[in-house]
């Protein structure tokens, strides 16, 4: 079994979950994430005053799939999440050893 961590645009959300649901992933978990990477941060304008945005907001999507899911579940992912512009996010794929249900 695999753990799938992806760091996606908040926008791509519905597409992403859409696309691991037609893979055949049967569950996922979503949380806020901030970070920066080479998108860096923005420059905003708030009641006059400027400020700079360092930590861009994105949203962390987790799953667990089986190994013969494994790569269908990252390809679905990756066209789903994928605008072509920087900033589009990261995966990270990690072997689960043992895997409890509550």
């Amino acid at each position: 079994m695999r753990r799938i961590t992806a760091i996606v645009r908040p926008t791509r959300l519905d597409p992403v979950l859409c696309a691991l649901d037609r893979a055949g992933v049967e569950c996922a978990s979503v949380s806020p994430a901030r970070g920066f990477g080479r998108q860096k941060g923005r420059a905003e304008l708030h009641r006059g005053t400027g400020f700079a945005e360092d930590l861009v907001a994105k949203l962390r999507v987790e799953c667990a799939v089986p190994d013969d899911l494994l790569m269908l579940a990252v390809g679905a992912l990756v066209r789903a999440a994928r605008t072509g512009r920087v900033g589009d996010g990261k995966i990270w794929i990690e072997h689960v050893q043992e895997a409890l249900e509550s």
